[in-house]
Protein backbone atom coordinates (compact mmCIF):
# COMPACT_ATOMS: atom_id res chain seq x y z
CA UNK A 1 0.00 0.00 0.00
CA UNK A 2 2.81 2.39 0.93
CA UNK A 3 4.72 1.45 -2.24
CA UNK A 4 1.68 2.28 -4.42
CA UNK A 5 1.09 5.54 -2.54
CA UNK A 6 4.72 6.64 -2.94
CA UNK A 7 4.67 5.82 -6.64
CA UNK A 8 1.42 7.74 -7.07
CA UNK A 9 2.85 10.79 -5.35
CA UNK A 10 5.95 10.60 -7.53
CA UNK A 11 3.86 10.49 -10.72
CA UNK A 12 1.75 13.45 -9.53
CA UNK A 13 4.83 15.48 -8.65
CA UNK A 14 6.36 14.73 -12.05
CA UNK A 15 3.18 15.86 -13.79
CA UNK A 16 3.12 19.11 -11.84
CA UNK A 17 6.79 19.68 -12.60
CA UNK A 18 6.19 19.12 -16.33
CA UNK A 19 3.40 21.67 -16.32
CA UNK A 20 5.43 24.32 -14.52
CA UNK A 21 8.74 23.94 -16.36
CA UNK A 22 7.79 24.65 -19.97
CA UNK A 23 10.90 24.52 -22.18
CA UNK A 24 12.90 23.48 -19.13
CA UNK A 25 12.24 26.56 -17.02
CA UNK A 26 13.78 25.68 -13.70
CA UNK A 27 15.20 27.28 -10.64
CA UNK A 28 18.48 29.06 -11.18
CA UNK A 29 20.76 31.40 -9.32
CA UNK A 30 20.88 35.08 -10.19
CA UNK A 31 24.45 36.26 -10.05
CA UNK A 32 25.99 39.71 -10.38
CA UNK A 33 28.56 38.63 -13.00
CA UNK A 34 26.24 38.17 -15.95
CA UNK A 35 25.71 34.39 -15.66
CA UNK A 36 22.40 33.02 -16.83
CA UNK A 37 19.50 33.07 -14.39
CA UNK A 38 16.58 30.68 -14.35
CA UNK A 39 12.91 31.55 -14.61
CA UNK A 40 11.80 30.11 -11.30
CA UNK A 41 13.75 32.53 -9.15
CA UNK A 42 11.49 34.77 -7.06
CA UNK A 43 10.39 37.49 -9.45
CA UNK A 44 11.64 40.99 -8.83
CA UNK A 45 8.77 43.44 -8.42
CA UNK A 46 9.41 45.07 -11.77
CA UNK A 47 6.85 43.68 -14.23
CA UNK A 48 8.46 45.78 -16.91
CA UNK A 49 8.38 49.03 -14.95
CA UNK A 50 12.09 49.31 -14.36
CA UNK A 51 15.38 47.58 -13.82
CA UNK A 52 16.56 44.80 -11.56
CA UNK A 53 16.21 47.10 -8.54
CA UNK A 54 12.43 46.99 -8.84
CA UNK A 55 10.92 49.81 -10.84
CA UNK A 56 14.08 51.37 -12.16
CA UNK A 57 14.96 53.32 -9.02
CA UNK A 58 16.30 52.39 -5.63
CA UNK A 59 14.47 55.33 -4.08
CA UNK A 60 11.79 54.25 -1.67
CA UNK A 61 9.15 56.13 0.28
CA UNK A 62 6.15 57.89 -1.11
CA UNK A 63 5.71 58.94 -4.71
CA UNK A 64 6.82 62.52 -5.26
CA UNK A 65 4.12 65.14 -5.66
CA UNK A 66 3.38 65.73 -9.31
CA UNK A 67 5.31 68.71 -10.73
CA UNK A 68 4.05 70.64 -13.74
CA UNK A 69 6.13 70.72 -16.90
CA UNK A 70 5.84 74.46 -17.53
CA UNK A 71 7.13 75.57 -20.92
CA UNK A 72 7.98 72.38 -22.77
CA UNK A 73 11.24 72.30 -24.66
CA UNK A 74 12.96 70.11 -27.25
CA UNK A 75 16.59 69.07 -27.15
CA UNK A 76 18.58 67.21 -29.77
CA UNK A 77 20.05 63.85 -28.77
CA UNK A 78 22.81 62.31 -30.86
CA UNK A 79 21.27 58.87 -30.39
CA UNK A 80 17.56 59.67 -30.15
CA UNK A 81 16.97 62.75 -32.26
CA UNK A 82 14.48 65.28 -30.89
CA UNK A 83 13.57 64.62 -27.24
CA UNK A 84 10.81 66.33 -25.27
CA UNK A 85 11.76 67.95 -21.96
CA UNK A 86 10.15 70.05 -19.27
CA UNK A 87 11.06 73.66 -18.47
CA UNK A 88 14.10 72.47 -16.47
CA UNK A 89 15.40 70.35 -19.35
CA UNK A 90 14.48 67.02 -17.74
CA UNK A 91 13.53 64.33 -20.24
CA UNK A 92 9.89 63.27 -20.44
CA UNK A 93 9.06 59.61 -20.96
CA UNK A 94 6.18 57.40 -22.10
CA UNK A 95 5.25 53.88 -21.01
CA UNK A 96 4.42 51.10 -23.49
CA UNK A 97 1.85 49.63 -21.10
CA UNK A 98 -0.16 52.87 -21.15
CA UNK A 99 -2.60 53.60 -23.96
CA UNK A 100 -3.20 56.74 -26.00
CA UNK A 101 -6.58 55.81 -27.48
CA UNK A 102 -8.14 56.15 -25.00
CA UNK A 103 -5.53 57.95 -22.89
CA UNK A 104 -4.83 55.83 -19.79
CA UNK A 105 -1.96 55.40 -17.33
CA UNK A 106 -1.01 51.97 -16.02
CA UNK A 107 1.76 53.23 -13.74
CA UNK A 108 0.63 53.29 -10.12
CA UNK A 109 2.09 52.66 -6.68
CA UNK A 110 5.80 51.82 -6.69
CA UNK A 111 5.92 52.45 -10.43
CA UNK A 112 4.98 56.11 -9.86
CA UNK A 113 7.82 56.45 -7.34
CA UNK A 114 10.39 55.54 -9.99
CA UNK A 115 8.51 57.36 -12.74
CA UNK A 116 6.97 60.54 -11.24
CA UNK A 117 4.03 61.74 -13.28
CA UNK A 118 4.07 65.12 -14.99
CA UNK A 119 1.24 67.33 -13.76
CA UNK A 120 -0.96 68.81 -16.46
CA UNK A 121 -1.38 72.30 -15.02
CA UNK A 122 0.53 75.17 -16.60
CA UNK A 123 2.05 73.20 -19.46
CA UNK A 124 2.55 74.94 -22.78
CA UNK A 125 3.66 73.44 -26.08
CA UNK A 126 7.28 73.49 -27.16
CA UNK A 127 8.05 75.99 -29.94
CA UNK A 128 6.99 74.59 -33.30
CA UNK A 129 4.78 71.87 -31.77
CA UNK A 130 1.03 71.80 -32.28
CA UNK A 131 -0.58 72.93 -28.96
CA UNK A 132 -3.59 70.69 -29.68
CA UNK A 133 -1.39 67.66 -28.91
CA UNK A 134 -1.37 68.61 -25.23
CA UNK A 135 -4.06 67.05 -23.07
CA UNK A 136 -4.63 65.54 -19.66
CA UNK A 137 -6.05 62.55 -17.84
CA UNK A 138 -7.43 62.36 -14.33
CA UNK A 139 -5.74 59.61 -12.32
CA UNK A 140 -7.39 57.47 -9.65
CA UNK A 141 -6.18 59.84 -6.91
CA UNK A 142 -7.62 62.85 -8.74
CA UNK A 143 -4.26 64.15 -9.98
CA UNK A 144 -4.34 65.51 -13.51
CA UNK A 145 -1.49 64.15 -15.63
CA UNK A 146 -0.13 65.71 -18.81
CA UNK A 147 -0.57 63.79 -22.06
CA UNK A 148 1.04 64.38 -25.44
CA UNK A 149 -1.10 63.09 -28.31
CA UNK A 150 -2.85 60.92 -25.72
CA UNK A 151 0.28 59.43 -24.13
CA UNK A 152 0.71 60.10 -20.38
CA UNK A 153 4.03 61.79 -19.57
CA UNK A 154 6.52 60.92 -16.81
CA UNK A 155 9.97 61.87 -15.56
CA UNK A 156 12.53 59.31 -14.36
CA UNK A 157 13.77 59.41 -10.76
CA UNK A 158 17.36 58.65 -11.80
CA UNK A 159 17.56 61.59 -14.20
CA UNK A 160 19.10 64.38 -12.14
CA UNK A 161 20.07 67.02 -14.70
CA UNK A 162 19.04 68.38 -18.07
CA UNK A 163 19.90 66.02 -20.90
CA UNK A 164 19.86 62.82 -18.81
CA UNK A 165 18.09 59.90 -20.50
CA UNK A 166 18.83 57.13 -18.02
CA UNK A 167 15.28 55.87 -18.38
CA UNK A 168 15.60 55.12 -22.10
CA UNK A 169 14.66 51.49 -22.78
CA UNK A 170 14.29 50.51 -19.11
CA UNK A 171 12.43 47.22 -18.85
CA UNK A 172 11.88 47.31 -22.60
CA UNK A 173 8.82 49.50 -21.92
CA UNK A 174 10.00 53.04 -21.12
CA UNK A 175 11.15 55.45 -23.82
CA UNK A 176 12.00 59.12 -24.12
CA UNK A 177 9.16 61.01 -25.77
CA UNK A 178 9.46 62.94 -29.01
CA UNK A 179 7.79 66.38 -29.23
CA UNK A 180 4.69 64.80 -30.83
CA UNK A 181 4.33 62.10 -28.16
CA UNK A 182 5.86 59.32 -30.23
CA UNK A 183 9.01 57.48 -29.17
CA UNK A 184 12.10 59.55 -29.75
CA UNK A 185 14.17 58.12 -32.62
CA UNK A 186 16.53 59.66 -35.17
CA UNK A 187 14.45 60.75 -38.15
CA UNK A 188 11.47 58.72 -36.94
CA UNK A 189 8.17 59.75 -38.46
CA UNK A 190 6.27 56.67 -37.32
CA UNK A 191 5.55 55.05 -33.99
CA UNK A 192 5.48 51.45 -32.88
CA UNK A 193 2.13 49.88 -33.48
CA UNK A 194 0.07 53.05 -33.36
CA UNK A 195 0.36 54.69 -36.77
CA UNK A 196 -2.05 54.17 -39.64
CA UNK A 197 0.74 54.00 -42.18
CA UNK A 198 0.02 57.38 -43.80
CA UNK A 199 3.47 58.89 -43.27
CA UNK A 200 5.48 56.65 -40.90
CA UNK A 201 8.32 54.39 -41.89
CA UNK A 202 6.93 51.35 -40.09
CA UNK A 203 4.53 48.90 -41.75
CA UNK A 204 1.01 49.24 -40.43
CA UNK A 205 -0.26 45.70 -41.08
CA UNK A 206 2.44 43.30 -39.88
CA UNK A 207 1.61 40.35 -37.64
CA UNK A 208 2.97 40.25 -34.10
CA UNK A 209 5.91 38.26 -35.47
CA UNK A 210 6.59 37.60 -39.14
CA UNK A 211 9.43 36.93 -41.56
CA UNK A 212 11.38 39.39 -43.71
CA UNK A 213 13.81 38.57 -46.52
CA UNK A 214 17.01 40.43 -45.72
CA UNK A 215 19.41 40.86 -48.67
CA UNK A 216 22.41 39.81 -46.56
CA UNK A 217 20.97 37.51 -43.90
CA UNK A 218 18.14 35.78 -45.71
CA UNK A 219 14.88 35.06 -43.88
CA UNK A 220 14.81 36.67 -40.44
CA UNK A 221 12.09 37.30 -37.86
CA UNK A 222 10.69 40.80 -37.32
CA UNK A 223 8.24 42.15 -34.76
CA UNK A 224 4.95 43.98 -35.37
CA UNK A 225 6.86 47.16 -36.20
CA UNK A 226 9.14 45.48 -38.69
CA UNK A 227 12.10 45.63 -36.30
CA UNK A 228 14.66 42.84 -36.43
CA UNK A 229 14.45 40.20 -33.69
CA UNK A 230 17.61 38.80 -32.06
CA UNK A 231 18.89 35.92 -29.94
CA UNK A 232 21.59 36.07 -27.25
CA UNK A 233 24.09 33.21 -27.39
CA UNK A 234 24.60 33.33 -23.60
CA UNK A 235 20.94 32.44 -23.03
CA UNK A 236 19.75 28.84 -23.03
CA UNK A 237 16.55 27.12 -24.08
CA UNK A 238 16.78 23.96 -22.00
CA UNK A 239 16.59 24.84 -19.23
CA UNK A 240 15.20 28.20 -20.32
CA UNK A 241 17.44 30.90 -18.84
CA UNK A 242 18.45 34.48 -19.61
CA UNK A 243 21.83 36.15 -19.30
CA UNK A 244 20.48 39.58 -20.30
CA UNK A 245 19.36 41.46 -17.21
CA UNK A 246 19.52 44.98 -15.80
CA UNK A 247 21.35 47.43 -18.08
CA UNK A 248 21.50 44.81 -20.81
CA UNK A 249 17.74 45.22 -21.29
CA UNK A 250 18.17 48.91 -22.08
CA UNK A 251 20.07 47.94 -25.21
CA UNK A 252 18.19 44.71 -25.89
CA UNK A 253 14.50 45.10 -24.96
CA UNK A 254 12.58 41.85 -24.71
CA UNK A 255 9.94 40.92 -27.26
CA UNK A 256 6.71 40.90 -25.29
CA UNK A 257 4.36 37.88 -25.54
CA UNK A 258 2.68 37.38 -28.93
CA UNK A 259 -0.40 35.27 -29.59
CA UNK A 260 0.39 32.20 -31.72
CA UNK A 261 -2.37 33.19 -34.11
CA UNK A 262 -0.73 36.60 -34.60
CA UNK A 263 2.32 35.16 -36.37
CA UNK A 264 3.21 34.40 -39.98
CA UNK A 265 5.86 31.86 -40.98
CA UNK A 266 7.18 31.35 -37.43
CA UNK A 267 7.93 27.95 -35.88
CA UNK A 268 5.16 27.19 -33.38
CA UNK A 269 7.07 24.49 -31.49
CA UNK A 270 8.39 25.97 -28.25
CA UNK A 271 6.49 29.20 -28.91
CA UNK A 272 5.90 29.97 -25.24
CA UNK A 273 6.08 32.87 -22.81
CA UNK A 274 9.19 33.04 -20.64
CA UNK A 275 8.47 34.28 -17.10
CA UNK A 276 11.78 35.97 -16.36
CA UNK A 277 13.24 36.30 -12.83
CA UNK A 278 12.84 40.10 -13.06
CA UNK A 279 9.07 39.76 -13.52
CA UNK A 280 9.09 40.63 -17.24
CA UNK A 281 7.28 38.30 -19.64
CA UNK A 282 9.22 37.50 -22.81
CA UNK A 283 8.32 35.70 -26.03
CA UNK A 284 10.40 32.74 -27.14
CA UNK A 285 10.82 30.83 -30.41
CA UNK A 286 11.78 27.19 -30.01
CA UNK A 287 12.16 28.05 -26.33
CA UNK A 288 14.85 30.67 -27.02
CA UNK A 289 14.19 34.15 -25.53
CA UNK A 290 14.04 36.84 -28.22
CA UNK A 291 14.86 40.56 -28.18
CA UNK A 292 15.03 43.68 -30.32
CA UNK A 293 17.99 46.11 -30.42
CA UNK A 294 17.83 49.73 -29.25
CA UNK A 295 20.46 50.56 -31.88
CA UNK A 296 18.02 49.72 -34.69
CA UNK A 297 16.09 52.88 -35.46
CA UNK A 298 13.91 51.76 -38.37
CA UNK A 299 12.55 48.61 -40.03
CA UNK A 300 15.23 46.85 -42.03
CA UNK A 301 18.05 47.80 -39.65
CA UNK A 302 20.24 44.91 -38.49
CA UNK A 303 22.74 46.88 -36.42
CA UNK A 304 22.59 44.27 -33.68
CA UNK A 305 23.83 41.48 -35.93
CA UNK A 306 27.01 39.93 -34.52
CA UNK A 307 27.39 42.46 -31.68
CA UNK A 308 29.93 41.15 -29.19
CA UNK A 309 29.97 37.87 -31.08
CA UNK A 310 26.89 36.93 -29.05
CA UNK A 311 23.85 38.60 -30.67
CA UNK A 312 22.32 37.35 -33.91
CA UNK A 313 19.16 37.80 -35.94
CA UNK A 314 16.68 34.94 -35.61
CA UNK A 315 15.57 32.57 -38.35
CA UNK A 316 11.89 31.49 -38.59
CA UNK A 317 12.96 28.28 -36.82
CA UNK A 318 14.51 30.19 -33.93
CA UNK A 319 18.13 29.65 -35.05
CA UNK A 320 20.78 32.38 -34.76
CA UNK A 321 21.44 33.56 -38.33
CA UNK A 322 25.14 33.81 -39.15
CA UNK A 323 26.37 32.56 -35.78
CA UNK A 324 29.59 30.50 -35.80
CA UNK A 325 28.97 26.79 -35.96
Amino acid sequence: MNTWRNASLAVTAAAVLALTTACGQEKGNETPNGQAVGAANPAQPGNGYGSEAGYGSEAGGEAAAAKPAGQLAVWESKDLGEVLADSEGLTLYRFDKDTAKPPKSNCEGDCAKAWPIVAAGGASAAPGVDPSLLGEITRADGTKQLTIDGWPMYRYAKDTKAGDVKGQGVGGTWYAAAPDGKKAAPGAAGESGEETGDEGTEPADLAGLSVRKDPKLGEIVVDKNGMTVYRFMKDSAWPMKTACTGDCLKKWPVVEPVDKNDTVGILKKGFVTFDRPDGIEQQTIDCWPIYTFAGDSKPGDTNGQGVGGTWYAVSPEGKPVGAPK
